[in-house]
């Protein structure tokens, strides 16, 4: 019987297949809109000019049309059927709430739409503002969220980051928002300059006991057009060691196996196999981080290249995916044009370099 992995926090995706019945995926939206904090200067030290929509559709696209190029895609790919409209880049509700009802509005008529993400500051929100979105989420019958960049909850840190705010806006905001019932996210950035691992826990602590839906932990990014950029590369700032990042956001070993095998991650070693260097490292990794999975009964093979040996006989590269291949076994398919094939496995080779030993049998998982 598997064994239940423990899980130390409830997956966002998990939560909303949970609460929408399948996979919701979502679907960047970039509206024209700024930051109160940028009016007098250039806003918080980590933040470029682009915001955070750097990858997003230029602002001046209409919603609908930025929803149904992204939509088509992720729809096509994974024959998804329900979107959350996200307004992500810089902060939304300082657009006229107005212009913002309507844009939410069409964001609402677009097919597969069943939740609205608002990204915005806990400084720029107000109860019109949360009085609409009410009215708006009876009216349609499609979710409201509320994402709120907090990113730390050290105030000396908010203060040279240049955020703008305080912890007090923050838990003002939330205290507001949670009132009218909207599920709320938080913003975090784990390893911002002058944070210590015990602000990390503080802030788990702290968002641990207010009505917070779900946490977005972010690692620090620092754009080239930053404030934060010149400050690392004038050598003011100076960041956490891997290690110490690496206590704040510890990956378990299942996680890691997981991710690894949903190619999601990808382990880099460093050696040199003509010097037999790294090899055992390597071995290791792969032993402690890629174990053997469970193959079926029935064989399979996997063909990764076609070469010929000394002798112009052609040589077939493949790894068997399932059962077992013995010498002078039978083998037969269908070509790339529908036409039956059949041929005799002659031998069974491993190869080491140029040098190769003869075998009776591959077991699944062999590469011969």
């Amino acid at each position: 019987m598997k064994e239940e992995q423990q899980k130390y926090y409830y997956s966002y995706s998990e939560y909303l297949k949970n609460k929408y019945n399948e996979k919701v995926y979502k679907l960047p939206v970039n509206l024209p809109v700024s930051c109160p904090n940028r009016m007098n200067g250039t806003g918080c030290s980590f933040c470029a000019d682009e915001g955070t929509g750097f990858e997003a559709a230029d602002c001046h696209v209409s919603v609908s049309t930025q929803l149904q190029m992204v939509r088509d895609k992720v729809e096509k790919r994974y024959h998804a059927h329900k979107f959350i409209a996200y307004f992500q880049n810089y902060t939304n509700t300082f657009l006229p709430l107005e212009q913002l009802m309507e844009y939410m509005e069409e964001a609402g008529r677009t097919k597969g739409i069943v939740e609205i993400a608002i990204s915005t500051r806990p400084d720029c929100i107000r109860d019109d503002y949360l009085k609409a979105f009410e009215q708006f989420r009876e009216r349609s019958g499609i979710e409201v969220t509320l994402e709120y960049g907090l990113q730390t909850v050290n105030y000396r840190t908010l203060r040279k980051i240049n955020r703008g705010h305080g912890l007090a806006e923050y838990l003002d905001a939330v205290l507001r928002t949670a009132a009218f019932g909207f599920p709320i996210c938080t913003h975090m950035i784990l390893n911002l300059p002058g944070d210590t691992m015990e602000d990390v826990k503080e802030a788990a602590k702290i968002l641990s006991v207010l009505p917070v839906t779900m946490v977005k932990l972010h690692s620090l990014y620092i754009p080239k057009k930053s404030v934060l950029y010149e400050e690392y590369k004038n050598g003011k700032i100076t960041l956490c060691s891997m290690e110490e990042y690496l206590e704040r956001g510890v990956m378990e070993d299942t996680t890691v196996r997981r991710a690894i095998a949903e190619r999601k991650v990808f382990p880099v070693c460093f050696g040199s196999a003509l010097k037999l260097e790294g090899v055992e490292a390597l071995l290791q990794t792969l032993e402690h981080y890629a174990p053997v999975p469970v193959y079926p009964e029935t064989f399979g093979a996997r063909v990764y290249k076609i070469t010929r040996d000394k002798q112009g006989k052609r040589q077939t590269h493949m790894k068997i995916t399932g059962g077992t291949l013995k010498t002078r076994d039978l083998l037969h398919g269908m070509d790339m044009k529908g036409e039956p094939w059949e041929e005799k496995a002659d031998q069974l080779r491993l190869y080491a370099g140029d040098s190769f030993q003869m075998i009776p049998e591959a077991e699944a998982g062999t590469v011969c």
